[in-house]
């Protein structure tokens, strides 16, 4: 699935993957920043908590745009793909200047959302300048190809991890998130294995990749962004290693970016933070 198609008057929507477990107590600067770019004051922030089972989280959420100033927040709460159908939801929707997908399961939202007017209309809104972003399972979802599971571990191993189609807000990048707690790297080399046109993002928690119309990467938070680059991948032996074999991978460039970095996913060139020069 590609990303929707931008018309020449305009500019694509920011896209914020995160890591999962975004401070909400403290200084909130994940989400005082979502809000920022999506409106600051004039902002309204539509909410969808697909994937997660919990009864508050979507409100939980909307308490917080709220309270960081935006001019409205609300929750469309789709349990099931038969809400996807209702037209006063998608009004609000077609309403908002940023989407934000909670956390939870990624595959309750592709199972729910996937292929329905609710996903078709989020990707035109990201095309017509619309912020869409999302933490855990919805920084997973945002790609066109999503991890929808896989085993954690340093080293990667055939069949370690299991994809399925995003919504396609970019097919620059493959997302995984809870990175560094959950040692997932080895999965994240084996999804690239996979398809090495895709950069790997492996997002640390209470850490963003909020990456602008433009396709520049910039790192916020207080974790880092593995970035992983495959562009010039020399040797991959996934084409025949058995299920639970090691793959050999030569070639491949490794980036840990810090708050304040930048990554060009057009050029490949990572940009160290300007404090990290002192």
């Amino acid at each position: 699935m590609c990303p929707a198609k931008v018309e020449k008057d305009k500019a694509r929507g920011w896209i914020v993957p995160v890591g999962g477990a975004e401070d909400k107590q403290g200084s909130k600067t994940i989400l005082r920043r979502f809000l920022e770019i999506s409106g600051g004051a004039s902002a309204r922030i539509a909410v969808i908590p697909t994937a997660s089972r919990l009864d508050d989280t979507g409100q939980r959420y909307v308490d917080l745009f709220k309270g960081l100033g935006a001019a409205a927040a609300f929750s469309l709460g789709y349990e099931q793909r038969a809400d996807t159908d209702r037209e006063d939801w998608l009004e609000l929707l077609e309403s908002s200047t940023g989407i934000f997908l909670t956390g939870g399961n990624q595959l309750r939202i592709s199972t729910i959302l996937g292929g329905t007017p609710v996903a078709k209309t989020i990707r035109k809104l990201n095309a017509e300048g619309v912020t869409v972003g999302g933490t855990s399972a919805g920084a997973a979802i945002l790609s066109e190809h999503m991890i929808a599971f896989g085993k954690g571990g340093a080293t990667p191993r055939a069949g370690m991890v299991s994809l399925a189609p995003g919504f396609g807000m970019t097919n620059r990048v493959v997302i995984d998130q809870h990175f560094r707690q959950r040692d997932r790297l080895g999965r994240l080399l084996t999804a690239l294995a996979y398809n090495p046109f895709a950069v790997g993002l492996g997002l640390d928690e209470d850490t963003a990749a909020f990456i602008d119309p433009a396709d520049v990467l910039h790192v916020e938070g207080a974790g880092a962004i593995t970035v992983v680059d495959a562009s010039s991948l020399e040797h991959s032996s996934m084409g025949h290693a058995r299920t639970g074999a090691v793959i050999c991978l030569t070639g491949i460039k490794l980036h840990i970016l810090d708050k304040g970095a930048t990554f060009n996913l057009h050029t490949r060139e990572a940009i160290p933070s300007p404090g990290d020069d002192d």
